[in-house]
């Protein structure tokens, strides 16, 4: 495809680094909330500690709850921009991208209230006091691992959106084909890691396996950012 023309440029620049800003937006609280938070506060094998962290740093897990929210806000917001930026390209697969990208809102939004759930079990509402805190700790951690396979299943379409936008990209012309590519494989590395979370639970997915949605991924939120797009001649 040729480069965008001169008198568009600066519009689709400015259209660019909006889409590079709301990736970002995606990329630093989605690590914060799917990385960082469960790395300080869950034990998987030790229903007792996950507990007590949780009790102890509440705040903590409150504010990876939210950064999930402002997340999957952002990823309402990221493929619309790039719909208005790649549709010309071909709009056939800008409207895919867009329509697997937010596919996976709701789903993520209904699972994120397992997050919201394990907060009243931890509170000291009078209700509570049924139960051993050996059943709370079982239940939070009953809710901490249906969070989990929530995200195994959204991840279908985290990784189905990344085919139709690294299409896009490749064929862009004012973008990186490297990064197009690099979103494509990327797709494939997210539906390997789902088939093997289901087929092989207790088998741990190689992390090289996500390199190229990764690498897809945080290198074209900061192309688009800190780059923009080629200008036409």
């Amino acid at each position: 495809m040729d480069l965008i023309k001169n008198e568009d440029y600066h519009a689709q620049n400015r259209t660019a680094r909006i889409a590079g800003l709301f990736y970002l937006s995606v990329v630093l609280t989605g690590i914060f909330n799917l990385v960082y938070v469960p790395s300080k506060l869950i034990v998987w094998d030790d229903a007792s500690i996950t507990f007590n962290n949780i009790v102890t740093s509440e705040l903590l897990f409150r504010m990876g709850i939210l950064s999930g929210l402002i997340s999957y806000v952002c990823y309402i917001m990221l493929p619309i921009v790039l719909y208005k930026l790649l549709k010309p390209v071909h709009k056939n697969s800008a409207i895919l991208m867009v329509v697997f990208a937010i596919i996976s809102v709701p789903i993520s939004y209904l699972n994120i209230q397992n997050k919201v759930d394990v907060l009243s079990l931890i509170g000291n509402a009078e209700y509570l006091k049924v139960y051993t805190t050996e059943q709370l700790q079982a239940q939070v951690m009953l809710l901490l691992e249906s969070y989990h396979n929530g995200i195994l299943i959204v991840e279908v379409f985290w990784g189905l959106w990344l085919f139709p936008f690294g299409y896009l990209v490749f064929k862009s012309g004012f973008l990186p084909k490297v990064l197009g590519i690099l979103l494509m494989v990327g797709c494939f590395s997210y539906l390997i890691a789902v088939c093997g979370g289901l087929l092989f639970p207790n088998y741990e997915i190689p992390s090289f396996v996500m390199l190229p949605a990764s690498i897809g991924e945080i290198g074209t939120c900061l192309w688009l950012l800190i780059m923009g797009i080629k200008k036409g001649k």
